[in-house]
């Protein structure tokens, strides 16, 4: 924990927003905010004065957005910004902002001018802490694609049928490494649970297909899994594996369990994969705050199956795969620059 308050910039065009942000924030006695900022241009010279520790970005802002206040602040100096955004209208900017190295986000209401504003206070709070512990080495400020992707193995070593991967903040930069660098021919599919506010999985999926060889697409209920596709669980539904009467593993998707943290639920997917897929199955926790994966990576090693936790050297939150390693389950651990090579000698 931090011995000083985590000093935070609020920065909207909304003074209604500023004053809300602000007041949930400082509810917390271990945040203090240190200013507001009315829009990108204002930001920049805030940021230079007062130092702050994390920033509360908006995206759509008068003289210059959150998107050119991110790539012109990131020069300068790179410090934990969380995009508090309205909606999934403005869902390509927020991924934008992710590439551009915002480190995770919060979904204001959409009926601003009511108390409805005040249900995101525990999610950001929580943020903004998490946030203010993050080393500005681990923030990735642009989207690194492999010249080429690594060759799939020939001949196959063929330990694992299917991967399933979970992973919270900095998933997303951490994923626009990771799946560009698998090939095209990739033996085996993937399942990907990454914790996202509804609206952006779809545009986060057709993002990483378009900068990959894989087929990355949000899962729909019976989409199947199979060699060179990833599917990506949608926000707020869960994703399971099952096996059809023909031998075909495909998604399943619901709304239960209500009870998990989390919807899509990292242990969700693992459970039913494992249950599906047995000891020739690969599970991957990366980046995340958290633990949300480490029981079903224990449901996983129960059925004989592999666990791969992300190294905390290239984490940008060490919670969930430090929840992993902590209980034993980890079979190996790895960095993000090297796990595309993990998960090939073992398909």
């Amino acid at each position: 924990m931090n011995a000083r308050p985590v000093r935070v910039l609020v920065v909207d065009d909304s003074a209604y927003i500023r004053k809300v942000v602000s007041e949930m924030l400082t509810r917390d006695p271990q945040i203090q905010v240190v200013g507001t900022a009315r829009n990108g241009r204002d930001a920049l010279e805030k940021v230079a004065i007062l130092q702050p520790d994390v920033v509360t970005l908006d995206l759509i802002m008068p003289e210059m957005d959150g998107i050119g206040f991110l790539k012109e602040q990131m020069k300068r100096r790179v410090l934990p910004v969380i995009v508090v955004s309205i909606a999934s209208e403005n869902g390509e900017l927020v991924v934008q902002a992710m590439e551009s190295g915002a480190v995770d986000f919060v979904q204001k209401p959409t009926a601003l001018a009511s108390e409805r504003v005040y249900e995101i206070q525990e999610d950001l709070i929580a943020k903004v802490k998490t946030a203010a512990n993050i080393q500005p080495e681990r923030i990735s400020t642009a989207v690194a694609i492999p010249a080429a992707p690594l060759p799939a193995p020939v001949p196959r070593t063929g330990q694992v049928d299917a991967v399933v991967l979970g992973i919270s903040t900095g998933g997303p930069q951490a994923l626009a490494q990771l799946i560009p660098a698998l090939p095209a021919d990739l033996p085996v599919p993937m399942a990907v649970v990454l914790h996202m506010p509804v609206g952006y999985t779809a545009l986060f999926a057709a993002r990483l297909n378009e900068i990959s060889r894989l087929e990355v697409i949000e899962a729909a209920e019976g989409d199947e899994m199979r060699p060179g596709r990833v599917l990506l669980a949608p926000a707020g539904q869960h994703l399971s594996l099952r096996r059809t009467l023909d031998g075909r593993v495909v998604a399943a998707l619901s709304l239960r369990p209500l009870d998990t943290p989390h919807r899509p639920s990292v242990d969700v997917l693992f459970k039913s994969a494992a249950d599906v897929y047995g000891r020739r199955l690969l599970g991957i926790i990366m980046t995340g705050m958290g633990n949300d994966g480490a029981s079903g990576a224990a449901w996983i090693k129960a059925q004989g199956g592999t666990i791969i936790a992300e190294a905390q050297e290239s984490c940008v939150v060490y919670g969930m795969p430090r929840a992993v390693i902590e209980a034993g389950l980890a079979d190996f651990t790895v960095p993000l620059q090297g796990m595309a090579e993990a998960i090939l000698k073992m398909v």
